[in-house]
């Protein structure tokens, strides 16, 4: 039997795959977006169909983001999509928290 090696994560999957940090917070905000749009679909009880005429969009957009094809979507297309599910995008800007050495 092998001997299993557990790496205990950053906390942050993107870049424990190997993102980098720009790369890591673009793919956490894509995520964060279709995530709330599935939950919506999902918490509304909405057909493929149905979810598509409420967004404005094709059934298989919807197809695509229930199968989580980040890279079919651009940020300003799930804000819109987001808008018209009658969701509030919160956006904000911060300075990075400094450590203290």
């Amino acid at each position: 039997m092998r001997k299993r090696t557990v790496i205990k994560g950053s906390g942050d999957v993107f870049a424990d795959l190997g993102f980098s940090p720009a790369e890591s917070r673009n793919l956490r905000l894509w995520s964060q977006m279709m995530t709330a749009l599935r939950k919506f679909i999902e918490k509304e009880g909405l057909t493929q169909a149905d979810a598509a005429k409420r967004l404005k969009v094709s059934q298989p957009r919807i197809s695509d983001l229930t199968r989580g094809k980040i890279s079919r979507f651009s940020l300003d297309t799930l804000v819109n999509m987001l808008s018209d599910a009658g969701l509030e995008v919160d956006f904000r800007i911060k300075l990075p928290s400094r450590r203290v050495a």
